[in-house]
């Protein structure tokens, strides 16, 4: 049998892949096998708190490393000052040994080696030192998004966000109460000695917080679709649209399905529910959860929710769920890279995309049809003020409700939906 590559090199490779070409780690992490639980939170753990990494690189180093020996270096400073069920003699010897794989790292691991030891001997002082530099620095966040959420939220809201980001995230479970009864299910997590704690957000759907380090597809009911894995912070979306049976509802960006899966329940199989996505790999996870949640019924197409009119021609819909692309700044928890890749740049870019979907999709409305338009992001310019902006410009439409979840406050992710009727 093959030796599995040593964990801190696999974790080293991929904090280097993201370095240099900021590609999306959780492409990476989903393919790992061996110590995946491990390497999951080194990685996580790293891009969370890059400009820590960095400040105490700066403070320590005369010179900046080659990239791979810089992303080694932070694999064992993650270790030695946020892990504490680890041993730092094996931290060091591994993490040395991994710098040694590559050309020049007989040179790299004795730098390497002598910062993490410091590390080790100074950790509390690390802290302490930490303490007095700026918010930013401390809590590893973009300034200018610092800034921003400052301006829009105010300094101990905006705290409180940047502290909650850097916390775990937890698995929370949906119950779906169309296939099991809520008692049941949770009496078999039980007896399977997995104690769930009942999340307060909603009051039209059950979620349960799964206990740390339980895979989910050890779950009971996995196979029988009796769950699916989703925050709380979905629900505000559906809640607002409230697509009711016999309906024609339409989930226009709809993987990975939990909304859409959410909505069926509400609907209990009576009318029309599709569910479009223009990409093969998520068209191919939503025909899972399909599968997985034995929801034949719903209808899966391919299509870009730029132009639907493609898709579906003059077919209307009595109900259209929004979801679009975003920043993703209300679950920074949940995605460690998505702080790294805002800018001012993207936000323009972005707020384009978000009103043309919005634009595009609002024409598939029936008389008095109804859509939901939500993010998963905190910015103002892809949430009121861009519905705002959009309203002024399409009178047929007017502006019904909002609804909004702020992590601190809510305990789920961050959330904004907007309930749009047509005239």
């Amino acid at each position: 049998m093959k030796k599995p590559k040593n964990s801190r090199l696999v974790a080293a490779e991929i904090i280097f892949q993201w370095l240099e070409d900021q590609s999306f780690p959780d492409r990476r992490l989903a393919k790992i096998e061996h110590d995946h639980a491990f390497i999951l939170e080194v990685v996580n753990g790293v891009v969370r708190n890059r400009l820590i990494f960095q400040w105490l690189e700066d403070s320590w180093l005369k010179s900046e490393p080659k990239l791979f020996f810089k992303a080694v270096l932070w694999v064992g400073l993650y270790q030695i000052l946020f892990m504490d069920k680890v041993e730092h003699y094996a931290v060091i010897n591994e993490t040395v040994n991994a710098a040694k794989e590559r050309p020049g790292g007989v040179g790299a691991a004795k730098m390497i080696n002598a910062v993490l030891r410091r590390a080790q001997r100074e950790k509390d002082d690390v802290f302490l030192h930490l303490e007095k530099e700026p918010d930013y620095i401390r809590l590893s966040h973009p300034q200018f998004l610092m800034e921003r959420w400052k301006k829009t939220y105010g300094e101990a809201d905006t705290l409180a966000l940047a502290q909650w980001n850097n916390e775990p995230a937890s698995t929370i479970l949906r119950i779906e109460q169309s296939a099991v009864d809520a008692a049941e299910f949770i009496d078999r997590l039980r007896d399977d000695d997995i104690e769930p704690l009942l999340h307060p957000y909603s009051d039209k759907e059950i979620f349960l917080v799964l206990p740390r380090g339980v895979p989910v597809r050890k779950v009971p009911g996995y196979d029988e679709g009796w769950f699916t894995v989703q925050d709380p912070a979905t629900s505000v979306s559906v809640d607002l649209l409230a697509p009711r049976p016999g309906e024609a509802v339409l989930d226009a960006c709809a993987a990975p399905g939990g909304k859409t899966a959410m909505m069926a329940g509400r609907m209990d199989k009576r009318g029309t529910l599709v569910a479009m996505d223009m990409h093969d790999d998520r068209i191919e996870v939503l025909q899972q959860n399909r599968k997985r949640l034995k929801l034949d019924w719903i209808e899966i197409v391919k299509g870009d929710a730029r132009k639907p009119g493609r898709v579906f021609g003059d077919r209307k819909f009595d109900a259209v769920l929004l979801d679009v692309p975003c920043l993703n700044s209300g679950v920074f928890k949940r995605r460690a890279d998505a702080r790294w890749r805002v800018t001012e740049e993207r936000i323009e870019t972005i707020t384009k995309l978000q009103f043309e979907i919005l634009t595009a999709c609002s024409e598939l409305l029936t008389e008095k049809g109804r859509l939901v338009y939500s993010t998963c992001s905190l910015e103002p310019e892809e949430n009121e003020d861009l519905v705002t902006r959009w309203i002024a410009q399409n009178p047929g439409f007017r502006l019904v409700k909002t609804g909004k979840a702020f992590p601190p406050d809510s305990g789920t992710d961050g959330a904004f939906a907007a309930l749009i009727r047509k005239k």
